[in-house]
């Protein structure tokens, strides 16, 4: 980060603790998602779809039943396995061998 950058972060962090301003913020959760065509997608079971991304099976079933709905966490991470299931399952794969 350059000098110019930091400097105005650091203002706008005075301001705001003086209460002189409202700092912007990013909502990382995204809408609900459609747990069961995500699932479909990777033409996993239900019970290898939730060993394969850390979710129990009782969990993967509600949310395809509508009985509860993904929160925070899991809603973000099933948002990123819609978009490349693979990439995910690797990458967790790959924390997983590094624990």
């Amino acid at each position: 980060m350059d000098a110019k950058k930091l400097a105005l972060a650091l203002e706008q962090v005075t301001l705001h603790s003086q209460g002189k301003r409202e700092l912007k913020t990013t909502k990382v959760v995204p809408p609900l998602v459609d747990v069961k065509s995500i699932r479909a997608k990777t033409g996993l079971s239900q019970k290898i779809f939730a060993e394969s991304y850390g979710f129990s099976p009782a969990a993967i079933r509600n949310w395809e039943q509508g009985v509860r709905v993904p929160e925070g966490p899991a809603r973000l991470l099933l948002t990123l396995i819609d978009k490349d299931p693979k990439h995910i399952k690797r990458e967790l794969e790959s924390v997983l061998a590094a624990v």
